[in-house]
């Protein structure tokens, strides 16, 4: 099948398209190799199962790579990411994530993780329009405008913002803790801890935002 498509000037459309998909698929090869070449069994185990110890729960953001930054191999952190890591209650895709990780697969730690400078949190208070995305980022929206006090003392936007990631960190670590997954677990004596993590993409490192729960006792009655 043909790659290449002529727009209205005569040039090709698809063809660098192409060239960069092709790029891409020779990384794979190489990148294959060459797992290969250390441990020629790798991907024969990867293959018959998966056994992670941790969900990772993080941003989308192509800066923030999981498995890379807490150096761990395919295979050994489970992984969900959306724009501005949020838990969201009614979000199925995300809840579905958590319930396999915890039941089927039988995680022992869940780690939320957000990054200074997000995209998505300066977005949610910039306070111009951008489309679809602010309906997810609602929920950013709020948290900000319930707790403007804690904003007082910010000198400009990015100290702002770099706040409001590690707060919107420490709201889904709750979120997560709230669901009906996570207490049942806990309910079970199933070992599970949750923590709360934050990633500086300006020098690589993660910052522990001391927000660990391991128990029900741990979070309001209501929603055990």
């Amino acid at each position: 099948m043909g790659c290449a498509w002529y727009g209205e000037s005569g040039v090709s459309v698809k063809k660098g398209y192409c060239l960069q998909m092709k790029t891409l698929l020779e990384n794979n090869r190489e990148w294959a190799s060459k797992i290969k070449r250390e441990a020629p069994d790798f991907f024969e185990k990867l293959s018959r199962q998966q056994r992670p110890e941790y969900l990772w729960i993080g941003c989308a953001d192509s800066r923030v790579p999981a498995n890379e930054i807490v150096g761990l191999l395919p295979g050994e952190l489970f992984v969900h990411r959306n724009v501005a890591n949020l838990v969201i209650h009614t979000d199925l895709n995300c809840l579905s994530v958590i319930q396999y990780a915890v039941d089927v697969l039988k995680v022992k730690h869940i780690i939320v993780c957000g990054h200074y400078g997000c995209g998505g949190v300066a977005t949610a208070i910039s306070e111009r329009s951008s489309g679809l995305i602010d309906n997810w980022l609602l929920h950013i929206k709020d948290m900000y405008q319930r707790n403007q006090s804690a904003f007082a003392d910010c000198i400009d936007d990015t100290q702002r913002i770099n706040r409001l990631c590690e707060m919107n960190v420490t709201e889904q670590v709750s979120n997560v803790c709230h669901t009906s997954i996570v207490q049942d677990a806990w309910q079970r004596k199933q070992s599970l801890k949750v923590h709360g993590w934050i990633y500086s993409i300006a020098d690589g490192l993660l910052k522990d935002l001391d927000v660990t729960f391991d128990a029900p006792g741990q979070v309001p009655a209501v929603y055990r």
